[in-house]
């Protein structure tokens, strides 16, 4: 059996049509594996976890715990608090750690190519208790500038840095950022939802303070995602949330807290979720990440040199060796979202806009572009007739 036959929503037609799925950088497609472990949560086992001693209380809790231990054994992480996504993660630390530990005039380092969830947290705290927040310039290559990113580290607390760009699919130099950074004696919080799917990160060996990502991202469930957060760092976060679960004793005069990641897990969690996720970590360990990646960033390659070829095209990014296999580009007179509806009436399933990244787009100059993303199941054939089919689109305009 291929990649392809674990997902059943690959049998679909759309509009008639073999459904193409070249939307991956917005959310993966998921595994049958994942889509019956959240059934079967469901149907046998559905009930609150960590309260109660029945039956069905233990196969929740253990379903759910069992997650925050593949993500742990996945990452090589010590602490793994589970959010709903990158963005609550980010949030997380914004609220948490950065509230407690920042004060007016701190400096928060941020970089051009940023997803608005690493920027909107930082401008809300700023407006709040007075930050600065600094924005690291591109190169003409739209590759992060160095020179600039040292400059701007004098005085700064945190650096809030993308680790694959979901316009460009541009990887920044992480590792030498996280060293640069640390001499400065900055923490550094990693945006990596668009890295985790197509490399296998060991984040003791990063060492980097806080890494946000999504379970969607990487064929698990929508919903669920995690902060991955070094002891010291941990032991520097206050409550975010107040509620269930993350509390120790609590009387009228006063409350204690949990000591461990639950302390910032409120509530009742996102228990199919967590049984998703660790199922489709497990699957991906059946993987090999790094082929895959090579194999797709080829497929990429190839669809932006193509796209180069028809007249009145523009590629965004440069496709370099770690990169991600995104393709962002703009027609000089189709729209977009032209572009989109003619594609996903041939069943091709693309993404237009300024996918929450609009200071990337005006460094661009563009309002927005039009994306293409591969992911496991995708194949050489699909990216074929990506191309047949807008060179007909193009020639039908011109």
């Amino acid at each position: 059996m291929s990649i392809r036959d674990d997902f059943p929503i690959l049998n679909r037609k759309v509009n008639g049509e073999s459904l193409v799925y070249l939307d991956n950088a917005a959310t993966t497609q998921k595994p049958q594996i994942v889509i019956t472990a959240m059934n079967d949560y469901y149907q046998n086992s559905n009930a609150n976890v960590h309260r109660a001693v029945h039956t069905l209380a233990g196969e929740a809790t253990e379903g759910y715990e069992a997650c925050r231990n593949e993500l742990k054994n996945w990452f090589n992480a010590g602490r793994v608090i589970i959010t709903s996504g990158t963005t609550e993660s980010i949030n997380l630390v914004a609220h948490a750690w950065a509230r407690a530990n920042l004060v007016a005039g701190d400096a928060v380092i941020l970089t051009e190519m940023e997803h608005h969830s690493d920027i909107v947290p930082w401008q809300l705290l700023a407006q709040d208790i007075g930050i600065e927040l600094r924005f690291v310039s591109l190169n003409e290559d739209l590759t992060l500038d160095l020179d600039a990113f040292e400059a701007s580290l004098v005085g700064a607390k945190l650096v809030a840095c993308v680790h694959t760009s979901n316009v460009l699919g541009i990887r920044n130099p992480i590792e030498k950022i996280i060293k640069m950074s640390h001499a400065n004696g900055a923490k550094v919080l990693l945006d990596s939802a668009q890295a985790v799917p197509h490399e296998k990160i060991d984040f003791k060996d990063l060492d980097a303070d806080f890494l946000a990502c999504s379970a969607h991202k990487m064929c698990g469930p929508t919903g669920i995602g995690c902060l991955l957060v070094k002891e010291d760092s941990f032991n520097q976060m206050q409550p975010f949330m107040g509620g269930g679960d993350m509390i120790q004793t609590v009387t009228i005069s006063g409350s204690t807290y949990q000591e461990n990641e639950h302390k910032f897990e409120a509530g009742t969690p996102r228990i199919a979720e967590g049984v998703g996720w660790a199922a489709a970590l497990k699957w991906l360990s059946k993987i090999d990440l790094h082929s895959e990646h090579l194999r797709l960033l080829e497929i990429a390659r190839w669809t932006a040199q193509q796209i180069k070829d028809i007249p009145g095209m523009t590629v965004f990014g440069r496709h370099a060796d770690g990169d991600s296999a995104v393709v962002s580009f703009i027609h000089d007179s189709v729209h977009p979202e032209d572009m989109a509806r003619l594609l996903d009436a041939r069943g091709i399933a693309i993404r237009t806009g300024h996918h929450c990244a609009q200071p990337l787009m005006q460094r661009l100059g563009v309002e927005g572009t039009m994306r293409v993303s591969f992911y496991l199941y995708n194949n050489q054939a699909e990216a074929e007739l990506l191309i047949e089919t807008m060179k007909g689109i193009v020639e039908r305009f011109s």
